[in-house]
């Protein structure tokens, strides 16, 4: 889970630097406009190595190693020496694939930003569904575990319908089209997980 750590020591003491580091802040986080009209490119992907806030950064970075230590544990098994190599692309390639709507959408808007690695940790969650469908969730203040599928979907549903309403401030189509990023890669990258995934919830 070497991948892991360093995604999230990296995102921890950037973030933590750009708490108290305005011109830092400003210079990585999403800015469609700014991507557009002043070719800052990095932006598509620096933007996941800061975060709005403590809470923000910790709950992204307790559910990276939730589940990004079996995911990359997976990989591993599977592909051999590649396997670190597919893992980091399911995370990066979240991070720019996440934010593809927001640009399309805001580009025009200088005034849109957009912080933290949420887009990336769901597409590695995501990811972990499909590897591990029997695989379980708590999820306070529910009393008893929910099948990871049955969360899968659900979020799916509130992400969507919620990156639809807006007003909230928070990505939701980023976390939504992470999600479709993982999924598609695993479906790329391991055929007949689908297969597997079906035979299992069923």
């Amino acid at each position: 889970m070497i991948i892991t750590i360093i995604i999230i020591v990296a995102t921890g003491i950037i973030s933590v630097s750009a708490f108290n580091n305005a011109e830092l802040f400003n210079k990585l986080k999403f800015n469609a406009y700014q991507i557009k009209h002043s070719s800052e490119k990095w932006r598509f992907f620096s933007y996941a190595l800061v975060h709005s806030g403590w809470m923000h950064l910790l709950i992204n970075m307790y559910v990276l190693y939730s589940f990004g230590s079996g995911a990359e544990q997976f990989f591993n098994v599977s592909f051999g020496a590649i396997g670190s190599l597919y893992y980091a692309l399911l995370y990066v390639g979240g991070v720019l694939f996440s934010t593809l709507y927001d640009f399309g959408k805001h580009k025009n808007d200088m005034y849109y930003n957009a912080v933290g690695a949420s887009g990336a940790v769901s597409a590695v969650v995501f990811a972990s569904i499909l590897m591990f469908p029997s695989g379980s969730i708590f999820l306070f203040p529910i009393p008893f575990s929910l099948p990871s599928w049955v969360f899968g979907i659900a979020y799916l549903i509130y992400s969507a319908y919620m990156g639809k309403k807006g007003g909230d401030n928070i990505g939701h189509f980023a976390h939504f089209w992470g999600a479709v990023f993982g999924i598609v890669l695993m479906i790329i990258l391991v055929p007949g997980i689908i297969q597997n995934f079906f035979s299992t919830i069923f």
